[in-house]
């Protein structure tokens, strides 16, 4: 593994002074020549993407408070020309020991296309990453390009594209795999009680899908989720041929996962915590292709690596989790929605079945009960349900209305009940795997169409669109990146990316533009404009993870952030330090911990929160389908915007 590392620096004559200072430019830190600083003490943090032409456009710098009160910069283009010249701006806030003053850098007046560093001039020294101004479209759609090449390399079965990892064909065994009773875990998830699992007695074919995470188990509720915002992405960027066949791929998975004469809704194929019995996912480290040859009989504990356990989400004909019903009918009615206009013989197709779907759900869930998610349920926690009833009933009402179906009606009468009971309720979120309200919300004021029924119109919808995006708003006022995600839990970038796409879909149904200059913070922050000063996606900008945890990445990729990398995966980003004490590692696992271009990762933890480059730390690098079908949705809603969003 050839990770980031320091450039060697000769001193003492002056052609060693001279690669000095080249170095140290090029990685954004200050020479102290002056004896004013440190070298190592002043950062520049930029969205390494770039910015949207229109947009406001915001930079930071951190470092000690003396060295940065009397600092200015300049914006240089690839000529080295100056085209943009100012003070630093007002202090944001004070991060860690190390760089206890950020200061944030006012890029709005740059508007012309280019590429473009920014040089730290006065009383500090440096020079960021470069970045790009551009149009929406022409910034965000290889971006989205780039999330799909992810979702390709995380295909399962026999219909996968080889890509820079060179994929062949995985788990044919899934062609014909068992279905098993529930298997029943400790209160953590830690652990599989069962002695053993218990078969139905029934067989189906669950091959194809995608890969969840690093691993290689497939899940129902996060496909459908990935699903449902892969189709809606298309909507704004129908010319993306290869966006509109990985949804088709993902859908056809859970064509699969649904039996409609049994009735029956599958809910994971593989399984991730086990016993002595039972050996899972998670207990080796392999290519996907590693597990058909294994030469295994019943009782073996590698039996359920080759043939892989499915579960379902309730016995046939009986009642389904809400939170999963609701979402596998969204998606179904929005297959249905693209369908309808070239093949209404299958737009109907889907539409029944979405309804069929729709009518299982278990409405009178028990709030004690766990719902449906995975096995163990620990994870993929959820408490919210009634935001995916919501999601499916608009989206039925909307298939409907295409189709002039007359249960349009009834389907839209039953989401604006399922938004007043998600409004009502205490588990509000924003949007995530765990939280589809403001997908529900954006398209069920669609098909209210200024209507109120249930005691449920637009304003109710839209406050509640307001009041996640405020949430994230005084969340960002108090944080010195103004990032408005929480970044000492799991799911920041995840959740970062969710805040730019709600902000997104309420201005596309409002006209209400007010946070955009939010939404453009939100997407620099996940893009470099951070403490770390790296993208949490992998191959966009100069800095970025190097050493997923990921099995397919680890084994079958480079690890010097060229060639063969995971392109487009999003990971997780920062996370709490105290979840970051241990991490994984199999014998099998080709080692890989990547630097940042100076220092260490350690020098840019603060307020609780640290970030790891290291293949074992799956808190912070693992990535994932929702993360990353979360940040495609984002940009490509970013992509229509046409390049005019007011400045604060």
């Amino acid at each position: 593994m050839k990770a980031l590392r320091r450039p060697r620096l000769l001193v003492g004559s002056a052609a060693g002074i001279g690669t000095l200072l080249l170095a140290l430019a090029l990685h954004g830190l200050p020479f102290a020549g002056d004896g004013t600083s440190d070298p190592a003490e002043v950062a520049i943090r930029v969205d390494q993407v770039g910015y949207v032409r229109g947009e406001a456009k915001q930079a930071y710098v951190m470092g000690p408070t003396g060295v940065l009160a009397g600092a200015r910069f300049e914006v240089v283009d690839a000529e080295n020309d100056v085209v943009l010249a100012g003070r630093v701006g007002a202090v944001t806030g004070r991060w860690n020991a190390g760089y206890p003053s950020v200061r944030a850098i006012d890029l709005s007046a740059l508007d012309t296309p280019g590429t473009y560093r920014v040089v730290l001039t006065g009383t500090a020294a440096g020079r960021s990453p470069a970045f790009r101004i551009a149009g929406a479209r022409e910034l965000m759609t290889p971006l989205v390009q780039d999330n799909v090449r992810f979702m390709q390399a995380q295909r399962d079965g026999a219909d996968v594209l080889p890509g820079a990892l060179r994929r062949g064909p995985s788990h044919l065994t899934d062609q014909d795999a068992t279905v098993y009773d529930d298997p029943v875990y400790d209160e953590e998830g830690d652990e599989l009680l069962d002695e053993g699992l218990t078969p139905t007695g029934d067989r189906v074919d669950v091959s194809g899908g995608w890969f969840d995470a690093g691993d290689f188990l497939k899940f129902t509720g996060t496909t459908s989720y990935s699903v449902a915002e892969l189709l809606l992405a298309q909507r704004g960027l129908p010319e993306l041929a290869e966006l509109s066949t990985e949804a088709s791929h993902g859908l056809a998975w859970l064509d699969k996962m649904w039996d409609e004469d049994s009735e029956t809704l599958y809910a994971q194929v593989g399984i991730g915590v086990g016993n002595e019995a039972v050996r899972t996912d998670h207990d080796v480290w392999r290519l996907p292709e590693a597990d058909d040859p294994l030469d295994v009989s019943p009782g073996d504990p590698d039996y359920t690596i080759k043939h892989r356990p499915v579960f379902r989400a309730a016995a046939p004909g009986e009642a389904i989790s809400p939170n999963l019903a609701g979402r596998v009918a969204a998606v179904f009615a929005l297959a249905a929605q693209r369908a309808a206009a070239v093949d209404p013989e299958e737009a109907q197709d889907w539409l029944d079945k979405a309804a069929a779907v729709y009518d299982l759900a278990d409405t009178d869930h028990d709030p004690e009960d766990q719902l449906v998610t995975a096995f163990p349920g620990a994870f993929y926690p959820e408490d919210s349900w009634q935001d995916d009833m919501e999601f499916g009933g608009a989206e039925l009402a909307l298939a409907a209305r295409e189709l002039g179906d007359d249960r349009e009606h009834d389907w839209a009468d039953a989401a604006a009940g399922w938004a007043g009971d998600y409004l009502a309720s205490d588990v509000r979120g924003t949007l995530n795997v765990a939280d589809v309200s403001a997908l529900a919300h954006v398209d069920l004021a669609t098909v209210l169409d200024g209507a109120r029924t249930n005691g449920i119109g637009a304003e109710e919808l839209y406050a509640d669109l307001r009041r996640q995006l405020d949430d994230g708003v005084d969340r960002a006022g108090r944080d010195p990146f103004g990032a408005g995600a929480v970044y000492d839990d799991f799911d920041a970038v995840p959740h970062t990316f969710g805040l730019v796409a709600t902000a997104r879909l309420y201005a596309e149904a409002t006209g209400d533009t007010r946070y955009a200059a939010f939404a453009g913070r939100q997407r620099g922050w996940a893009l470099g404009a951070n403490a770390w000063g790296t993208s949490f996606v992998i191959g966009a900008g100069e800095v970025y993870p190097h050493c997923p945890e990921h099995q397919l990445a680890n084994l079958g990729g480079s690890h010097d952030g060229k060639g063969a990398i995971l392109r487009g995966a999003v990971v997780n980003g920062p996370n709490a330090a105290g979840k970051l004490e241990e991490s994984n590692g199999f014998p099998s696992m080709k080692k890989c911990t990547a630097s940042p271009p100076t220092g260490a990762w350690t020098d840019f933890d603060g307020k609780g929160a640290r970030y790891v480059d290291d293949v074992g730390a799956w808190q912070t690098v693992e990535p994932a389908l929702d993360f990353t079908t979360t940040a495609l949705l984002a940009f490509a809603l970013t992509a229509q915007v046409g390049g005019a969003s007011p400045t604060p």
